[in-house]
């Protein structure tokens, strides 16, 4: 029998999480203040792109279990089980993580609250936040009702949501151990089918909970930024950093996998989590952990810098009257966002240097269009292409991946190319006569 859940947020992560949760069986109420984007999602339309997520919200609206609601009213009286999965966004001119709109939620929510209820946090926040929150719905529930409080973070990759959301690595619940079990016996309720799949039930103090997403996240950031560090000293001897790689990540305890020297992170929350976790070791006086999580972030944007470096020299050395074709506005493919992406970063340095620049995304163009409506955005590849001294991939689309060098050359001023992601074949382009650039590579 399905628990009856509302979900507070209906970006990225709380869609994702409300449809997955009525894919489980139970039933479902979607809570957010934008009444556009609610008629939307219950007309199963999604304001992102997440492959195989439409399928689901469709299904469930259908199926009867999934529905959207502005009132929070009506999410207190038809649920007793809450998840928060509003966004924490960088606070402007800060590294820290802006919290008011989780705040929002519990001082929103608690008062309207009447039986024994509990609150999970997913969203990514500072450790402490959950142990803050506890209180202050305790503080503003109603006397007669019992209000417990848990975190259970989200470990979504964009692209795998759903497979992220149904069969993840770990569930990971951070309690409050001087209260009653209700929270844990929730989440083993709403989680049976995935713990009866076997997937580890981790359950931890509050804080403990809070700072596994922002640890995971700085880990892969770090990885990121050591093989890219690496990069550059490959470039320095002549050393091949792809092969490197490869043979360093057939050590178990290293792997492969964010082994991939390029243009660095973005997105939505590795640079985001990592400047978080900077403000709040900075705050706790943890130096260490505050230099080199500072470390992993200016090598990630200096990669930016030495990526508009690398095209100006293949441009001749000025960009002023060349063409520049980039392929690529999604910080990663199989998605659509462009937030903190490197790849537009470069593309607007590069116009601003004095280039006409050239872009095309399978799926970013709108929401890059909306960030820099400046450079130019070409309908598909070979338009991007038309007439470009240098043609730069900078998220690594299958499509960009499978492109035909001959093809290419039809339509290019010059036949150079700059692998921004080290994707493409070096010696299928270099034997079709271009001059192919890598990153890290001789």
């Amino acid at each position: 029998m399905g628990r009856q859940i509302a979900v507070f947020g209906t970006g990225y992560l709380g869609a994702t999480h409300a449809a997955c949760m009525a894919e489980l069986g139970h039933e479902v109420i979607g809570v957010d203040i934008d009444e556009g984007k609610l008629a939307k999602l219950a007309a199963g339309e999604l304001p992102f792109y997440e492959p195989g997520l439409p399928e689901v919200l469709r299904r469930n609206i259908d199926a009867g279990r999934l529905r959207f609601t502005t009132s929070y009213a009506e999410a207190a009286d038809f649920a007793d089980v809450h998840f928060v999965a509003v966004g924490t966004p960088q606070k402007q001119g800060e590294l820290a993580a802006d919290l008011r709109y989780v705040d929002a939620v519990i001082e929103t929510l608690t008062p309207l609250i009447e039986r024994p209820t509990v609150i999970f946090g997913k969203s990514t926040v500072p450790a402490g936040t959950a142990a803050r929150l506890g209180a202050r719905a305790r503080q503003l529930a109603p006397t007669d009702a019992h209000v417990e409080l848990a975190w259970n973070p989200e470990f979504l990759r964009e692209g795998f949501a759903v497979k992220d959301t149904l069969h993840p690595d770990r569930i990971v619940l951070g309690i409050d151990h001087g209260r009653s079990t209700m929270a844990e016996d929730a989440a083993r309720d709403i989680y049976k089918t995935l713990l009866d799949e076997g997937i580890p039930f981790i359950v931890t103090d509050l804080a403990t909970a809070e700072l596994v997403k922002t640890s995971a996240n700085a880990f892969l950031a770090t990885k990121i930024s050591f093989i890219n560090a690496i990069a550059e000293i490959c470039e320095a001897t002549g050393a091949d950093v792809s092969l490197l790689a490869d043979a360093i990540g057939h050590d178990a305890r290293i792997g492969r996998r964010f082994l991939n020297a390029g243009i660095g992170f973005g997105g939505g929350c590795l640079p985001k989590d990592i400047r978080a976790f900077i403000a709040m070791a900075g705050e706790l006086g943890a130096g260490q952990a505050f230099a080199l999580l500072r470390e992993v972030d200016s090598i990630n944007m200096r990669r930016r810098n030495k990526m508009v470096e690398l095209a100006r020299e293949a441009a001749g050395g000025s960009f002023v009257g060349t063409r520049i074709a980039v392929l690529g506005a999604a910080f990663k493919p199989d998605s659509d966002d462009v937030r903190d992406s490197p790849a537009l970063n470069i593309a607007g340095q590069i116009q601003l240097q004095g280039a006409a620049v050239s872009v095309y995304d399978p799926q970013a163009m709108e929401n890059a269009r909306q960030l820099f409506p400046t450079l130019r955005y070409a309908p598909d590849v070979l338009a991007a292409c038309a007439g470009a001294d240098v043609i730069m991939i900078l998220t690594e689309w299958k499509q960009f991946i499978s492109l035909s060098p001959a093809e290419l050359a039809t339509t290019v001023r010059q036949q150079i190319v700059i692998d921004g992601r080290n994707c493409l074949d070096a010696a299928v382009w270099r034997n079709a006569g271009w001059n192919y650039r890598g990153i890290g590579k001789p």
